[in-house]
Protein backbone atom coordinates (compact mmCIF):
# COMPACT_ATOMS: atom_id res chain seq x y z
CA UNK A 1 0.00 0.00 0.00
CA UNK A 2 2.78 2.42 0.92
CA UNK A 3 4.51 1.50 -2.36
CA UNK A 4 1.44 2.50 -4.34
CA UNK A 5 0.92 5.63 -2.25
CA UNK A 6 4.53 6.67 -2.79
CA UNK A 7 4.11 6.14 -6.50
CA UNK A 8 0.98 8.26 -6.62
CA UNK A 9 2.69 11.05 -4.67
CA UNK A 10 5.61 10.88 -7.09
CA UNK A 11 3.21 10.92 -10.03
CA UNK A 12 1.54 14.08 -8.78
CA UNK A 13 4.95 15.70 -8.35
CA UNK A 14 5.85 14.71 -11.92
CA UNK A 15 2.58 16.08 -13.26
CA UNK A 16 3.16 19.49 -11.70
CA UNK A 17 6.91 19.94 -12.12
CA UNK A 18 8.14 17.78 -15.01
CA UNK A 19 4.96 17.21 -17.02
CA UNK A 20 4.82 20.49 -18.98
CA UNK A 21 8.41 20.27 -20.28
CA UNK A 22 7.89 16.62 -21.20
CA UNK A 23 4.66 17.39 -23.06
CA UNK A 24 6.28 20.18 -25.07
CA UNK A 25 9.30 18.02 -25.99
CA UNK A 26 7.16 15.00 -26.89
CA UNK A 27 4.74 17.10 -28.93
CA UNK A 28 7.62 18.55 -30.96
CA UNK A 29 9.00 15.10 -31.79
CA UNK A 30 5.54 13.74 -32.57
CA UNK A 31 4.95 16.71 -34.90
CA UNK A 32 8.22 15.95 -36.72
CA UNK A 33 7.22 12.30 -37.09
CA UNK A 34 3.69 12.94 -38.28
CA UNK A 35 4.78 15.73 -40.60
CA UNK A 36 7.00 13.19 -42.35
CA UNK A 37 3.90 11.08 -43.09
CA UNK A 38 1.92 14.19 -44.04
CA UNK A 39 4.51 15.67 -46.41
CA UNK A 40 5.12 12.49 -48.39
CA UNK A 41 1.42 11.62 -48.48
CA UNK A 42 0.62 15.02 -49.96
CA UNK A 43 3.36 14.52 -52.57
CA UNK A 44 1.75 11.21 -53.49
CA UNK A 45 -1.63 12.88 -53.98
CA UNK A 46 -3.29 11.58 -50.82
CA UNK A 47 -5.99 13.64 -49.16
CA UNK A 48 -5.26 14.24 -45.46
CA UNK A 49 -8.34 14.42 -43.27
CA UNK A 50 -6.74 15.00 -39.84
CA UNK A 51 -3.34 15.95 -38.44
CA UNK A 52 -3.53 15.45 -34.68
CA UNK A 53 -1.04 16.05 -31.89
CA UNK A 54 -2.41 13.94 -29.04
CA UNK A 55 -5.43 11.65 -28.81
CA UNK A 56 -8.95 12.07 -27.51
CA UNK A 57 -11.10 15.16 -27.56
CA UNK A 58 -9.91 18.25 -29.36
CA UNK A 59 -8.61 21.17 -27.30
CA UNK A 60 -8.28 23.49 -30.29
CA UNK A 61 -7.71 23.28 -34.01
CA UNK A 62 -8.31 24.70 -37.46
CA UNK A 63 -9.04 23.48 -40.99
CA UNK A 64 -6.74 24.46 -43.85
CA UNK A 65 -7.81 25.26 -47.41
CA UNK A 66 -7.31 21.65 -48.54
CA UNK A 67 -9.69 20.34 -45.90
CA UNK A 68 -7.16 18.98 -43.40
CA UNK A 69 -8.18 19.43 -39.77
CA UNK A 70 -5.12 20.39 -37.70
CA UNK A 71 -5.87 19.68 -34.05
CA UNK A 72 -4.33 19.43 -30.59
CA UNK A 73 -6.01 16.86 -28.36
CA UNK A 74 -6.13 16.58 -24.59
CA UNK A 75 -4.15 13.31 -24.21
CA UNK A 76 -0.51 14.14 -25.16
CA UNK A 77 0.87 10.62 -25.62
CA UNK A 78 1.43 10.66 -29.37
CA UNK A 79 -0.36 11.75 -32.50
CA UNK A 80 -1.57 10.62 -35.89
CA UNK A 81 -2.29 11.58 -39.47
CA UNK A 82 -5.61 10.22 -40.71
CA UNK A 83 -5.67 9.88 -44.47
CA UNK A 84 -8.64 9.55 -46.76
CA UNK A 85 -9.44 5.84 -46.89
CA UNK A 86 -8.27 5.08 -43.34
CA UNK A 87 -10.82 3.58 -40.95
CA UNK A 88 -9.29 5.19 -37.86
CA UNK A 89 -6.18 6.80 -36.37
CA UNK A 90 -4.24 3.52 -36.58
CA UNK A 91 -4.32 3.75 -40.42
CA UNK A 92 -6.29 0.54 -40.70
CA UNK A 93 -7.83 0.55 -44.22
CA UNK A 94 -11.57 1.11 -44.47
CA UNK A 95 -12.24 -1.57 -47.08
CA UNK A 96 -16.02 -1.13 -47.07
CA UNK A 97 -15.79 2.58 -47.80
CA UNK A 98 -13.02 1.97 -50.34
CA UNK A 99 -15.25 -0.36 -52.35
CA UNK A 100 -17.88 2.39 -52.71
CA UNK A 101 -15.54 5.18 -53.82
CA UNK A 102 -15.90 6.76 -57.23
CA UNK A 103 -12.97 7.55 -59.54
CA UNK A 104 -12.36 11.00 -58.02
CA UNK A 105 -12.19 9.60 -54.49
CA UNK A 106 -9.90 6.76 -55.54
CA UNK A 107 -7.37 9.26 -56.89
CA UNK A 108 -6.88 10.80 -53.43
CA UNK A 109 -7.44 7.67 -51.32
CA UNK A 110 -4.47 6.20 -49.48
CA UNK A 111 -5.95 2.71 -49.83
CA UNK A 112 -5.85 2.94 -53.63
CA UNK A 113 -2.27 4.17 -53.94
CA UNK A 114 0.42 1.89 -55.31
CA UNK A 115 2.18 -0.34 -52.83
CA UNK A 116 5.50 1.51 -53.10
CA UNK A 117 3.73 4.83 -52.48
CA UNK A 118 2.05 3.51 -49.33
CA UNK A 119 5.36 2.13 -48.10
CA UNK A 120 7.04 5.50 -48.70
CA UNK A 121 4.34 7.35 -46.78
CA UNK A 122 4.61 4.99 -43.82
CA UNK A 123 8.42 5.00 -43.75
CA UNK A 124 8.49 8.81 -43.96
CA UNK A 125 7.52 9.21 -40.29
CA UNK A 126 10.54 7.41 -38.80
CA UNK A 127 12.73 8.87 -41.56
CA UNK A 128 11.69 12.37 -40.48
CA UNK A 129 12.80 11.62 -36.92
CA UNK A 130 16.21 10.39 -38.06
CA UNK A 131 16.57 13.37 -40.42
CA UNK A 132 15.62 15.77 -37.60
CA UNK A 133 18.38 14.31 -35.42
CA UNK A 134 20.95 14.58 -38.22
CA UNK A 135 20.00 18.20 -38.94
CA UNK A 136 20.16 19.14 -35.24
CA UNK A 137 23.55 17.50 -34.75
CA UNK A 138 24.89 18.99 -37.99
CA UNK A 139 24.00 22.48 -36.79
CA UNK A 140 25.51 21.80 -33.36
CA UNK A 141 28.74 20.35 -34.80
CA UNK A 142 29.26 23.39 -37.05
CA UNK A 143 28.37 26.02 -34.43
CA UNK A 144 29.01 24.66 -30.94
CA UNK A 145 31.26 21.81 -32.02
CA UNK A 146 31.36 18.04 -31.50
CA UNK A 147 32.64 16.70 -28.17
CA UNK A 148 36.09 15.24 -28.85
CA UNK A 149 38.59 13.59 -26.54
CA UNK A 150 41.54 11.67 -28.05
CA UNK A 151 41.16 7.91 -27.39
CA UNK A 152 44.33 7.84 -25.32
CA UNK A 153 44.37 6.27 -21.86
CA UNK A 154 45.71 8.65 -19.22
CA UNK A 155 44.96 6.94 -15.91
CA UNK A 156 44.46 3.29 -14.97
CA UNK A 157 42.91 2.75 -11.55
CA UNK A 158 44.63 0.31 -9.21
CA UNK A 159 42.81 -3.01 -8.94
CA UNK A 160 40.53 -2.17 -11.87
CA UNK A 161 39.53 -4.35 -14.80
CA UNK A 162 41.78 -2.20 -17.00
CA UNK A 163 44.81 -2.94 -14.80
CA UNK A 164 44.03 -6.66 -14.72
CA UNK A 165 43.86 -6.64 -18.53
CA UNK A 166 47.28 -4.98 -18.81
CA UNK A 167 46.17 -1.61 -20.15
CA UNK A 168 48.66 1.18 -19.53
CA UNK A 169 48.70 5.00 -19.55
CA UNK A 170 49.57 6.24 -23.03
CA UNK A 171 47.79 3.39 -24.83
CA UNK A 172 45.98 4.65 -27.93
CA UNK A 173 42.70 2.79 -28.44
CA UNK A 174 42.20 2.10 -32.14
CA UNK A 175 39.43 -0.51 -32.19
CA UNK A 176 36.89 -2.16 -29.89
CA UNK A 177 35.78 -5.61 -31.06
CA UNK A 178 36.98 -4.72 -34.54
CA UNK A 179 35.10 -1.40 -34.70
CA UNK A 180 37.28 1.66 -35.29
CA UNK A 181 37.29 4.18 -32.44
CA UNK A 182 37.93 7.82 -33.29
CA UNK A 183 37.06 9.45 -29.97
CA UNK A 184 37.28 8.45 -26.32
CA UNK A 185 33.52 9.10 -26.19
CA UNK A 186 33.01 6.18 -28.61
CA UNK A 187 35.25 3.98 -26.46
CA UNK A 188 33.21 4.90 -23.38
CA UNK A 189 29.97 4.07 -25.22
CA UNK A 190 31.30 0.62 -26.16
CA UNK A 191 32.12 -0.05 -22.50
CA UNK A 192 28.68 1.12 -21.38
CA UNK A 193 27.00 -1.31 -23.81
CA UNK A 194 29.02 -4.26 -22.53
CA UNK A 195 27.16 -6.67 -20.25
CA UNK A 196 30.16 -8.39 -18.73
CA UNK A 197 31.64 -9.93 -21.88
CA UNK A 198 35.33 -9.61 -22.81
CA UNK A 199 36.18 -6.67 -25.07
CA UNK A 200 38.92 -7.11 -27.65
CA UNK A 201 40.83 -3.84 -27.86
CA UNK A 202 43.20 -2.89 -30.66
CA UNK A 203 45.90 -0.79 -28.98
CA UNK A 204 48.76 1.29 -30.37
CA UNK A 205 51.54 1.23 -27.75
CA UNK A 206 54.93 2.84 -28.35
CA UNK A 207 54.41 2.52 -32.09
CA UNK A 208 53.47 -1.16 -31.92
CA UNK A 209 50.01 -2.65 -32.44
CA UNK A 210 48.93 -4.95 -29.62
CA UNK A 211 45.69 -6.71 -28.76
CA UNK A 212 44.30 -6.56 -25.24
CA UNK A 213 41.28 -8.48 -23.97
CA UNK A 214 39.52 -6.65 -21.11
CA UNK A 215 36.38 -7.70 -19.25
CA UNK A 216 34.61 -4.75 -17.59
CA UNK A 217 33.39 -5.00 -14.02
CA UNK A 218 29.64 -4.65 -13.45
CA UNK A 219 29.09 -2.19 -10.63
CA UNK A 220 26.03 -0.53 -9.11
CA UNK A 221 25.88 3.24 -9.01
CA UNK A 222 23.32 5.99 -8.82
CA UNK A 223 22.47 7.89 -11.99
CA UNK A 224 22.04 11.66 -12.12
CA UNK A 225 18.44 11.26 -10.96
CA UNK A 226 19.49 9.28 -7.90
CA UNK A 227 18.22 5.91 -9.17
CA UNK A 228 20.38 2.82 -8.70
CA UNK A 229 21.65 1.33 -11.94
CA UNK A 230 24.24 -1.26 -12.96
CA UNK A 231 27.00 -0.10 -15.29
CA UNK A 232 30.09 -1.60 -16.93
CA UNK A 233 33.40 -0.15 -15.85
CA UNK A 234 37.01 -0.71 -16.91
CA UNK A 235 38.45 1.81 -14.47
CA UNK A 236 40.39 4.25 -16.61
CA UNK A 237 40.33 7.87 -17.72
CA UNK A 238 41.48 9.69 -20.87
CA UNK A 239 44.74 11.59 -21.01
CA UNK A 240 43.44 14.59 -22.91
CA UNK A 241 40.84 17.19 -22.09
CA UNK A 242 37.46 17.37 -23.76
CA UNK A 243 37.36 19.90 -26.58
CA UNK A 244 34.55 20.98 -28.88
CA UNK A 245 35.77 20.32 -32.40
CA UNK A 246 34.11 22.54 -35.00
CA UNK A 247 33.43 20.84 -38.33
CA UNK A 248 32.82 22.19 -41.80
CA UNK A 249 29.23 21.59 -43.04
CA UNK A 250 30.00 18.47 -45.12
CA UNK A 251 32.07 16.85 -42.36
CA UNK A 252 29.38 17.80 -39.83
CA UNK A 253 26.72 16.02 -41.90
CA UNK A 254 28.93 12.92 -42.11
CA UNK A 255 29.66 12.97 -38.38
CA UNK A 256 25.98 13.55 -37.57
CA UNK A 257 25.09 10.55 -39.73
CA UNK A 258 27.72 8.42 -37.96
CA UNK A 259 26.43 9.54 -34.58
CA UNK A 260 22.84 8.73 -35.55
CA UNK A 261 23.88 5.28 -36.76
CA UNK A 262 25.89 4.68 -33.58
CA UNK A 263 22.97 5.65 -31.34
CA UNK A 264 20.60 3.45 -33.36
CA UNK A 265 22.82 0.36 -33.24
CA UNK A 266 23.61 0.94 -29.55
CA UNK A 267 19.90 1.16 -28.75
CA UNK A 268 19.21 -2.08 -30.63
CA UNK A 269 22.07 -3.79 -28.80
CA UNK A 270 20.75 -2.67 -25.42
CA UNK A 271 17.23 -3.82 -26.30
CA UNK A 272 18.54 -7.20 -27.39
CA UNK A 273 20.40 -7.53 -24.09
CA UNK A 274 17.19 -6.78 -22.17
CA UNK A 275 15.22 -9.36 -24.16
CA UNK A 276 17.84 -12.04 -23.52
CA UNK A 277 18.12 -11.11 -19.84
CA UNK A 278 21.71 -9.85 -20.05
CA UNK A 279 20.68 -6.32 -19.14
CA UNK A 280 18.15 -5.31 -16.50
CA UNK A 281 14.82 -3.90 -17.62
CA UNK A 282 15.24 -1.34 -14.83
CA UNK A 283 17.04 0.78 -17.43
CA UNK A 284 13.73 1.25 -19.26
CA UNK A 285 11.97 4.54 -18.69
CA UNK A 286 8.34 5.34 -19.33
CA UNK A 287 6.67 8.75 -19.56
CA UNK A 288 7.43 9.68 -15.94
CA UNK A 289 11.04 8.54 -16.09
CA UNK A 290 11.64 10.29 -19.39
CA UNK A 291 10.00 13.46 -18.15
CA UNK A 292 12.40 13.47 -15.19
CA UNK A 293 15.33 13.17 -17.56
CA UNK A 294 13.97 15.92 -19.80
CA UNK A 295 13.28 18.19 -16.83
CA UNK A 296 16.78 17.66 -15.40
CA UNK A 297 18.54 18.19 -18.74
CA UNK A 298 16.45 21.29 -19.49
CA UNK A 299 17.82 22.83 -16.29
CA UNK A 300 21.36 22.39 -17.63
CA UNK A 301 20.74 24.72 -20.55
CA UNK A 302 19.48 25.04 -24.10
CA UNK A 303 22.27 23.09 -25.82
CA UNK A 304 21.99 19.95 -23.65
CA UNK A 305 18.22 20.03 -24.17
CA UNK A 306 18.61 20.22 -27.96
CA UNK A 307 21.09 17.32 -27.84
CA UNK A 308 18.59 15.27 -25.83
CA UNK A 309 15.82 16.05 -28.33
CA UNK A 310 18.01 14.66 -31.12
CA UNK A 311 18.58 11.48 -29.10
CA UNK A 312 14.87 11.09 -28.31
CA UNK A 313 13.97 11.69 -31.96
CA UNK A 314 16.19 8.77 -32.97
CA UNK A 315 14.54 6.60 -30.31
CA UNK A 316 11.06 7.55 -31.53
CA UNK A 317 11.93 6.77 -35.12
CA UNK A 318 13.51 3.45 -34.16
CA UNK A 319 10.63 2.30 -31.98
CA UNK A 320 8.13 3.06 -34.74
CA UNK A 321 10.05 0.76 -37.10
CA UNK A 322 9.48 -2.28 -34.89
CA UNK A 323 7.40 -4.84 -36.85
CA UNK A 324 4.40 -4.54 -34.54
CA UNK A 325 0.94 -3.92 -36.02
CA UNK A 326 -0.29 -0.39 -35.17
CA UNK A 327 3.29 0.92 -35.46
CA UNK A 328 4.79 1.98 -38.80
CA UNK A 329 6.98 -1.11 -38.83
CA UNK A 330 3.86 -3.29 -38.64
CA UNK A 331 2.39 -1.58 -41.70
CA UNK A 332 5.66 -2.05 -43.57
CA UNK A 333 5.62 -5.73 -42.61
CA UNK A 334 2.14 -6.12 -44.10
CA UNK A 335 3.26 -4.34 -47.27
CA UNK A 336 6.28 -6.65 -47.52
CA UNK A 337 3.99 -9.68 -47.22
CA UNK A 338 1.74 -8.21 -49.91
CA UNK A 339 4.73 -7.59 -52.19
CA UNK A 340 5.87 -11.20 -51.85
CA UNK A 341 2.44 -12.87 -52.02
CA UNK A 342 1.15 -10.51 -54.75
CA UNK A 343 -2.10 -9.98 -52.83
CA UNK A 344 -3.19 -7.81 -49.90
CA UNK A 345 -3.21 -9.24 -46.40
CA UNK A 346 -6.73 -10.43 -45.54
CA UNK A 347 -9.04 -8.25 -43.48
CA UNK A 348 -9.19 -10.91 -40.78
CA UNK A 349 -5.39 -11.05 -40.51
CA UNK A 350 -5.24 -7.27 -40.37
CA UNK A 351 -7.89 -7.12 -37.64
CA UNK A 352 -6.16 -9.77 -35.53
CA UNK A 353 -2.78 -8.15 -36.10
CA UNK A 354 -3.98 -4.72 -35.02
CA UNK A 355 -5.61 -6.16 -31.87
CA UNK A 356 -2.45 -8.03 -30.95
CA UNK A 357 -0.28 -5.00 -31.70
CA UNK A 358 -2.49 -2.73 -29.62
CA UNK A 359 -2.38 -5.21 -26.73
CA UNK A 360 1.42 -5.37 -26.92
CA UNK A 361 1.75 -1.59 -26.91
CA UNK A 362 -0.63 -1.18 -23.96
CA UNK A 363 1.12 -3.96 -22.02
CA UNK A 364 4.52 -2.41 -22.60
CA UNK A 365 3.19 1.01 -21.61
CA UNK A 366 1.78 -0.37 -18.35
CA UNK A 367 5.08 -2.20 -17.70
CA UNK A 368 7.28 0.90 -18.04
CA UNK A 369 4.76 3.03 -16.10
CA UNK A 370 4.96 0.52 -13.23
CA UNK A 371 8.75 0.76 -13.30
CA UNK A 372 8.49 4.56 -13.18
CA UNK A 373 6.13 4.51 -10.22
CA UNK A 374 8.29 1.94 -8.42
CA UNK A 375 11.33 4.23 -8.79
CA UNK A 376 9.34 7.18 -7.46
Amino acid sequence: MSHILGGLIGFSHWLVHSGPVYIIALSLLVFVHEFGHFWVARRCGVKIETFSIGFGGELFGWTDKLGTRWRVAWLPVGGYVKMFGDADASSRPDTEAAALMDAADRRVSFVHKKLWQKALVVAAGPAANFLFAIVVMTVLFTTIGQPFTPPVIGTVMAGSAAERAGLKPGDFVETVDGVVVRRFEEFRQAIALDSGDPLTLGIKRNGDSVTVVATPDIVEEKDFLGNKTKISRLGLAPSGLLVMRHEDPLTAIWQAGRETWSITTSSLTAMGQMITGRRSSDDLRGPIGMSQVIDQVSREGFIPMIQLLALLSISLGLINLFPIPVLDGGHLLFYAIEAVSRRPVSERALAVGFRVGFALIVSFYVFVMWHDLARL
